[in-house]
């Protein structure tokens, strides 16, 4: 385990011992120490507490992959769904019982491989849910292969010379999709992304959070290190509500910016169901 790795156990250990956040702890993560997943969690902890979100009134809804693990480690309800269905079956329980706060969590491979399909058109409706896309650029869980997020030339069980596919962008498909509110965030930056999962929480439509999380045990390249080496803040200067703005930051390689992208205020699925219905029951009333 490199310096960079064993700082992330330690301070993350530090943080979760030192953190008012204990309502919704439940079981112990199992993930392999120094995981990059650890910290989003411990985000979603302290992001449903400063909310007053009660845990009956949180559904947790995750993919296939180590992420998949997210809802037994968080009290509340939760859901573990098919292999890249995270996002439908949030959409059918926030559509059910819109007062619940619904957080979908997926894979780069659940969310943008199998479950690619679905991402637009959750991001296009407006859903009022969130979507948090944990993406280490490997296929975790069985054992490290080529996921869609992986580097030009990395070498796995599924490509032993080299991949040879361009590696997709899951922000700048967040954005090209129409979502209304797009951030991205490093897994070692604890406190931003604690900040950026309570605004995501709290924001009225589909809130999207592109979180840089290493694979500490398969992947070699993509690592703490190599994107320390990269990421850097968004501009200080960077107002998030240009669309066109956000997308052409978001493709910048050298550096990797992280922060806060895009938030849009437009009406949400759910409020355009509700007008609807309105404009509906006025013209009854009109024609009796």
């Amino acid at each position: 385990m490199s310096i960079l790795q064993k700082r992330h156990v330690l301070q993350s250990f530090e943080r979760a011992k030192s953190t008012k956040a204990k309502e919704f702890r439940d079981t112990l993560p199992t993930w392999c120490p120094g995981c990059g997943h650890f910290t989003p969690l411990q985000g979603l902890y302290e992001a449903a507490e400063r909310l007053k979100i009660k845990p009956k009134n949180f559904v947790l809804v995750s993919g296939i992959g180590c992420s998949g693990r997210f809802p037994f480690f968080i009290k509340g309800f939760g859901l573990h769904a098919l292999h890249g269905r995270a996002i439908p079956v949030a959409t059918g329980v926030k559509l059910a019982n819109p007062e619940l706060s619904v957080v979908a969590v997926g894979g780069d491979g659940d969310g943008v491989g199998i479950g690619g399909g679905h991402f637009p058109h959750a991001a296009r409706s407006n859903f009022n849910l969130t979507y948090l896309l944990l993406d280490n650029a490997i296929y975790g869980l069985t054992k490290g292969q080529t996921s869609p997020t992986s580097p030009i030339g990395m070498k796995s069980g599924t490509s032993p010379y080299g991949n040879l596919a361009a590696p997709l962008n899951p922000l700048t498909m967040a954005l090209t999709y129409g979502a209304t509110f797009v951030a991205r965030v490093f897994s070692q930056d604890r406190d931003n992304v604690t900040d950026l999962i309570t605004e995501a929480i709290a924001h009225k439509g589909f809130s999207f959070i592109h979180v840089l999380s290493p694979c500490i045990e398969f992947h070699k390249t993509v690592t703490y290190e190599s994107w320390e080496d990269k990421v850097s803040y968004l501009p200080e200067n960077y107002v998030a509500d240009n669309r066109v703005e956000a997308l052409a930051l978001s493709e910048s390689k050298e550096p990797i910016y992280t922060g806060l992208f895009l938030r849009q205020s437009k009406a949400s699925y759910k409020e355009r169901v509700n007008d609807l219905q309105e404009k509906l029951r006025k013209e009854a009333a009109e024609i009796n």
